[in-house]
């Protein structure tokens, strides 16, 4: 509680400081707009609002109601899933696959998953899109699906290799360039546009104000709450541009929780005065920046709702402040309904009306669709939700489908994703924005830069976390060959999360045949086995190089190390910049966007944010 108090202090200390100053057969071509261009989202014409008013007049109480679902599906293809996707959408939504999931409930917008098979390669994913988008167009009232996904970058990544993938949001904002978040951004969003995806559940715009954290962290650009605004903005510009419906996540704001909402209900104790400060400005500039939808947190805010029930059900919060104070007026989804943080107050089927009843517009993956559509439905029909409180909800929807062109052109080509998907100069943009987020925390003794003439000979050892979607992991295998290709000789020894002492002993006899070690460390707590490794590993006398792979806060757990970097994930292209720094083929860049509290006085900051240095 101490060291989260002292990161809010900070943190507001800094926010006060900014503040003054297809396949073939598709019918079209399904083009993002030109590089560069950022077309302003012009008010929809009266014309427009009078044909989406009567297309939505057309509509069956049950289409309407399922217009507002944005459910997962499994399988690769639209209608010729594998026999076990197929086995598992009947057995969780009673349809065979997603052409069913459209034709039986109407949903609005599907959402891809790499553990449901939707993403296995471009080509495919596009296929997928275009016989989405054809179920949709074959319905008695043909409404095209919004495909969305959560393709944040970092640590979250549902699209992986050969598609581009970026630095996370805390590694850009370690960067600290708007350049680079836009950038990354245009190119992800054209990326996901060419195959079919049209909206991006991204960027995070929690302000990771709590080291605790355990669901946002490194998923956060940092802990000052104008730098992340700033940061936010660019990225929905960016987004935005390429076509792609941003989605800022997760309000009122997640970053100040040590509860994960995917298992518990968090609170948030923040004072109406404190959500001001801390948490509001990154919403505030997404507002600003034209954002096309807001995604709903799983979360209790006492404050603003003394019925403690969570945000995504909260009228005081949704309403009485996102709509009425902030005056937003687009999309409000929920995060995931499957989530236990929103199921722990009320049963399945209040849940989907109460969100709807507080300001939502589209319920994301509920865990169970009949349950939710049919209370839905029900809630309608004995007036508890009315159809003109329905009706407003949808045309919200569809004027964002007419926004992002799905009206005019819902489908891609397999020759749209053979230019854009993964090019060279999209990888290699990728690879210069990494190389300015790297951060340098500690350089005592001048180890870093390693020589290949005095520690030619690298042991990596360290933590092999599961690889975010689609990257080449493990991380200390990545390591090792990106410094064997700098003209080391790197070998990798994973040693894990929590090392046993025979893995630990295995380490250090390792490392008497080498020069020196770059160790890998992951959220390392007072109790974790990580810290027994890096303590042998010094014991040794080699020169020892810590490399933090997801948090930035592991050094303060880590004593006697004397050359410490952060690349704030695991994914190839930061672990590949980082490799860079320690060869010294790149000056590490960048800067801490959280302070790093003390172990030992957690009330007092290791690093302050800003921190970082260079060769």
């Amino acid at each position: 509680m101490h060291s989260r108090r002292t990161v809010l202090t900070t943190a507001a200390a800094a926010a006060a400081a900014a503040a003054g100053a297809g396949a073939g057969a598709a019918p079209a071509h399904g083009t993002a707009p030109a590089v560069g261009q950022q077309p302003a989202d012009p008010a929809p014409s009266a014309a427009t609002r009078a044909r989406l008013r009567r297309l939505i007049s057309r509509m069956t109480p049950e289409e309407k109601v399922g217009q507002l679902f944005v459910m997962r599906v499994y399988g690769h293809s639209a209608t010729d899933p594998d026999p076990a996707d197929a086995a598992a959408n009947q057995k969780e939504i009673g349809v065979a696959n997603a052409a069913e999931l459209i034709a039986k409930y109407h949903v609005g917008g599907i959402i891809y998953f790499g553990w449901a098979h939707n993403t296995r390669e471009p080509h495919q994913i596009a296929d997928l899109s275009n016989g989405i988008q054809k179920a949709a167009a074959a319905q008695r009232v043909p409404v095209p699906v919004l495909i969305s996904t959560d393709q944040e970058h970092g640590i979250v990544a549902r699209v992986g290799a050969p598609a581009t993938l970026f630095p996370g949001a805390m590694a850009l904002g370690a960067g600290g360039s708007r350049d680079d978040a836009r950038t990354a951004a245009r190119i992800a969003g054209e990326e996901l546009f060419a195959m079919g995806i049209r909206q991006d559940y991204a960027p995070d715009a929690d302000v990771n104000v709590n080291p605790a954290n355990p669901v946002i962290g490194v998923r956060s650009f940092g802990a000052d709450p104008q730098a992340v605004a700033r940061m936010v903005a660019a990225e929905v510009k960016g987004y935005q541009g390429a076509g792609i419906a941003s989605c800022a996540k997760h309000f009122p704001g997640h970053g100040d929780t040590d509860t994960d909402s995917h298992v518990g209900l968090p609170y948030i104790h923040h004072s109406a005065q404190e959500w001001e400060r801390l948490d509001a400005p990154p919403f505030k500039a997404a507002i600003a920046a034209g954002i096309d939808s807001i995604m709903t947190a799983h979360i209790v805010v006492p404050a603003f709702d003394p019925s403690e029930d969570p945000a995504t059900l909260s009228r005081p919060i949704l309403t009485g402040i996102l709509r009425e104070r902030l005056g937003y007026d687009g999309v409000v989804v929920t995060d995931s309904l499957g989530m236990e943080g929103v199921r722990v107050k009320y049963g399945d089927a209040r849940v989907p009306v109460l969100a709807l009843k507080a300001g939502v517009d589209q319920l994301l993956n509920p865990p169970d669709l009949a349950v939710a559509h049919g209370a839905v439905l029900a809630a309608l029909k004995e007036g508890e939700l009315t159809e003109r409180d329905l009706d407003a909800k949808l045309l919200r929807i569809l004027l964002l489908k007419e926004r992002r062109g799905l009206f005019k052109d819902p489908y891609t080509t397999h020759r749209a994703v053979d230019r854009v998907v993964g090019t060279r100069a999209h990888l290699a943009t990728a690879d210069r924005i990494a190389d300015r987020t790297t951060t340098l925390l500690r350089n005592d003794t001048g180890i870093l830069p390693l020589s290949r003439r005095r520690e030619g000979r690298v042991l990596v050892a360290g933590v092999d976390a599961a690889a975010p979607s689609g990257t080449g992991g493990p991380p200390t295998t990545v390591l090792a060959r990106a410094l064997t290709e700098l003209g080391f000789t790197a070998t990798a020894l994973s040693t894990g999360q929590t090392p046993t002492q025979q893995r630990i002993d295995e380490a250090v006899a390792a490392l008497r045949e080498r020069d020196a070690v770059v160790v890998a460390t992951y959220n390392v707590t007072a109790a974790s086995g990580q810290r027994k490794l890096v303590e042998a590993l010094l014991a040794t006398g080699k020169p020892v190089v810590q490399l933090a792979v997801r948090n930035p806060y592991d050094i303060a757990q880590l004593t006697g190390v004397t050359a410490a970097l952060a690349s704030y994930s695991w994914t190839d292209v930061e672990l590949r910049a980082a490799a860079r720094v320690i060869a010294g083929r790149r000056n590490p860049a960048g800067r801490l966007p959280v302070p790093i509290m003390r172990a030992d006085a957690p009330t007092r900051a290791l690093y302050q944010m800003g921190h970082g240095l260079t060769y």
